[in-house]
Parts: structure tokens; C-alpha cells; sequence
């Protein structure tokens, strides 16, 4: 084969790429495109669905009836994607974001896998949290599900509150849920198989953490003129642009711990923070904490340093719920002693 030759198969190969790269994004544009048009056609529906029941006699039964009458005659025409399932999800869709609503005008940005899931939460702005958080995160479906069932949203809120000011406080949760790890919820889990299993799990980790966080090191080796020490895990946020330190508890929260923490934010900031960085951030990750540490801590004013509970299996809604109407307390507790 000649020189000129393997130039020609090059740039015929070439030729080849070029035209799959066009195509497939026209496919993926058409495909968007289909999705933006059809979701809005589903709310069109469950529009006329619900001016159509409100001529009924009996709106209940009327409303029952039309929705499975017009299942079957769009299943006998357009096959099986308009089950009384989908109509009855038109119906919901239209119910839950009014044309004047935030949600409306996300509706062709958001996939309807998507929709059918964020729809069913009663909170209009936990519904535009995850909206948000959707279009933005590229959230799967699966993802989406498991962050609702975990809190997501109501993990967050449980840590905004007006004494923690700046941005700082929006990316804490309290609790932090790894059920993702496989560990079971034992005094027996050490903490190092707690950090080996984040490690594992890297990218369920970050995505638990929330936005903007980059793996730095593990077990990082600070020393002084006199000591050697060694921080659970290191990260870096780009949208703080700051370090964050976690450290790993299996025990309930002490004042030995959150000094620790604290020693080890300022020796950072001293030997590894560069001038164009925020100040660290440091996260204790614990089994358990009371109001009493949180109230005569320097956790009850510092920026800079939060203790957060982690959990290794899936909270149920009920124990969800205990968590943060605990984490409220401990904020109302603090607050009468300023």
C-alpha cells in the first residue's frame, strides 16, 4: 500500500466519523425534540380530560369512566403507550403544573420518565428542587428515585438555617444516606471499612454529596515540625473553590472529635491552601450527635466546620422525618441560649 493510499483510508475513516457524529445528533436533537413535544401534548390532554369531567353529573364516576373510554380508543389507534396509566398521568401532569407555574415551563426540559416521578410529591418546591436538579445533575431515573426516597431535598433544607450564612451550608446534608456501600449498621463496621467503601463507591459518593465535588486523596499525610497526621478523605469543591476534610466517626459525636477537626482545618489552610482558595471546610461524619455538643461547640458558630450523621442503610419516611424534626430542635435549642 502506498504512502498515498494509507493518507486516503485516514481521511476516508475520517469521513466515516464525521457523518456518524452528524447523525447522531440530529437523532439525539430529534429525539429531545419529540420529548418536548410530547409532554406538552400529555398536559394538553389532561387539560381537555379535566374540562371534560366538570361537565359530568357525577364527577367521580364520570371521571373514571371517561379516563378508561378514552384508553381504549387511543390504544385502538396509537397501541399501547396510552394505557388508562398514561391518561390518567396526563391528567395528573396537568393538575400539578399550571401553565402560570415554574414547573410548566421545565416540562420540555425534563424527560416524562422523570415527570411521572417528580409529580407525585405534594411540595411545589420540593417539585422544582428536583426539576432543577434533574435538568441540571443529568439525573437518571433511577437516580432521581433513589434521591427522593433518600430526602435529598429535605436533608439539605434541614441544615439551612439563618445563623449558617454564605453559601456554605447548601452543600451539607444531615443525615448523609450510604445504603449504596453495603454496609451493614453495626458498632462492628470500623472506620476504615466505612472509608474503603466510599472509595468503592466513589461516584455514588459524590453524587450523595451534591454539586461540584472532585476526589483529592484519601488518608492525605499532613506533617509539622513535631507530627504526622492522616485526614480520612480530602475533596475539592469548584464552586466553593475550597478543600473539604471529612473525617470518619463509628461513634457518636465528641468534643475530641470536632477539636480534631478543627487542628486539622488550620493546618490545611496553613501548608496546603492556595492564596486563590476559600477558606477549608471540614465535615465530621458520625453515628449519632446530641444538642448539647452541637450547643457548647464552636459547632454552634463556625463556618467552617460541620458534623453531620451518616447512614448506611435507607431511612423509611418515618425515621427520615425523627432526623430532621431533630435537627430543627437542636437549632430552636441553640437559638434560646444567644
Amino acid at each position: 500500500m502506498s504512502k498515498m493510499d494509507l493518507i486516503d483510508s485516514e481521511e476516508e475513516r475520517q469521513f466515516y466519523r464525521d457523518i456518524h457524529e452528524i447523525l447522531e445528533h440530529a437523532k439525539n436533537t430529534a429525539y429531545a425534540a419529540v420529548n418536548d413535544i410530547m409532554t406538552y401534548a400529555y398536559w394538553d390532554i389532561g387539560e381537555r380530560i379535566v374540562e371534560q369531567e366538570q361537565k359530568g353529573v357525577s364527577k367521580a364516576k364520570y371521571g373514571s369512566y371517561l379516563i378508561k373510554r378514552l384508553a381504549q380508543e387511543l390504544s385502538g389507534e396509537y397501541g399501547s403507550g396510552f394505557s388508562v396509566a398514561t391518561i390518567r398521568n396526563c391528567r395528573q401532569l396537568y393538575l400539578t403544573f399550571p401553565k402560570e407555574s415554574y414547573g410548566y415551563s421545565m416540562l420540555g426540559k425534563v424527560h416524562w420518565s422523570h415527570l411521572r416521578t417528580i409529580m407525585r410529591l405534594d411540595d411545589e418546591e420540593e417539585r422544582n428542587f428536583y426539576l432543577n436538579e434533574t435538568t441540571n445533575e443529568y439525573w437518571s431515573v433511577r437516580e432521581l428515585e433513589r434521591n427522593i426516597k433518600s430526602g435529598y431535598y429535605k436533608r439539605i433544607l434541614s441544615t439551612q438555617f439563618p445563623d449558617k450564612s454564605g453559601q456554605t451550608p447548601k452543600f451539607v446534608k444531615d443525615p448523609y444516606v450510604l445504603e449504596f456501600m453495603g454496609i451493614s449498621n453495626s458498632d462492628k463496621v470500623i472506620e476504615k471499612d466505612v472509608e474503603s467503601a466510599i472509595i468503592s463507591h466513589l461516584q455514588k459518593f459524590l453524587l450523595e454529596m451534591g454539586k461540584g465535588f472532585c476526589f483529592v486523596d484519601r488518608q492525605m499525610h499532613i506533617c509539622t515540625e513535631t507530627s504526622d497526621f492522616y485526614i480520612d478523605l480530602v475533596f475539592y469543591n469548584y464552586i466553593l473553590k475550597c478543600f473539604v476534610l471529612i473525617d470518619l466517626k463509628n461513634h457518636k459525636l465528641t468534643h475530641q472529635d470536632i477539636g480534631q477537626m478543627d487542628m486539622y482545618i488550620r493546618m490545611f489552610d496553613d501548608l496546603k491552601r492556595q492564596p486563590d482558595d476559600n477558606p477549608t471546610i471540614g465535615i465530621i461524619f458520625c453515628t449519632d450527635k446530641d444538642e448539647t455538643m452541637v450547643k457548647y461547640s464552636v459547632l454552634n458558630e463556625s463556618e467552617q466546620i460541620f458534623a453531620s450523621k451518616y447512614m448506611t442503610v435507607l431511612p423509611t419516611v418515618e425515621e427520615l422525618q425523627n432526623e430532621l424534626e431533630r435537627n430543627q430542635l437542636m437549632y430552636n435549642e441553640n437559638i434560646g441560649t444567644e
